[in-house]
């Protein structure tokens, strides 16, 4: 419990989380450290192999997975993997006009703060689903299949992993849809995947 009232009131570039801990679990940790802090990257460790406990801390928040017994130099490149991803998305010194605010009816996406406001309303995103959004969002009308959002946003593609891909687009849609059963933002592709609504349907999405 110290750890995690640690890991909510500092600031850290990033959090090394054991999924077999006392007291606590590693997925109960993260998902509690998801849900009041949405920014800094986690990197799960654990003895367990199994595809569903792979898939089950990557739903619960975690952005990347690594199984004991591990070398450290597999943990350094895990970590520079991310950071590298991260990077990717931080806007450069000069910012550039695509790295701009986007605005789509009432939704603002900065991907310079990294923060999604719907009609005025700050919406707090964990990592992931933020960087599906922006990925949508820089990218309307593009149909993209769960492989490539896999690859774009997580770093790689599996058929194991494609129902994560669902799962953070439903909690995605939960925080900025009207009727997340209806959405307007993130719409489904039967068959082939997701896109995001096209430029010129965003006046019917408000102002």
């Amino acid at each position: 419990m110290a750890a995690l009232e640690e890991a909510l009131s500092s600031r850290f570039d990033l959090i090394v989380l054991d999924l077999m801990l006392p007291r606590l679990g590693g997925l109960e940790l993260c998902e509690r450290l998801r849900r009041r802090e949405d920014y800094t990257p986690i990197l799960m460790l654990t003895a367990r192999s199994s595809e569903s406990d792979r898939v089950a801390g990557l739903e619960q928040g975690a952005d990347d997975y690594l199984t004991k017994p591990f070398s450290v130099r597999e943990l350094i490149a895990r970590v520079r993997a991310l950071f590298r991803r991260m990077s990717a998305l931080a806007p450069a010194a000069a910012e550039p006009p695509a790295e701009r605010p986007i605005r789509v009816g009432s939704m603002v996406v900065d991907p310079v703060r990294r923060r999604v406001t719907v009609a005025e309303r700050r919406v707090r995103l964990t990592v992931k689903e933020f960087d599906l959004l922006l990925q949508f969002a820089r990218n309307p009308g593009r149909v993209y299949t769960r492989g490539q959002l896999l690859d774009l946003v997580w770093g790689h593609g599996s058929d194991s992993y494609q129902h994560t891909v669902n799962s953070h687009i439903n909690r995605l849609r939960s925080k900025i849809e009207d009727d997340p059963a209806r959405p307007r933002y993130v719409l489904t592709v039967w068959g082939l995947g997701y896109r995001f609504t096209e430029p010129e349907d965003w006046p019917a999405l408000g102002a």
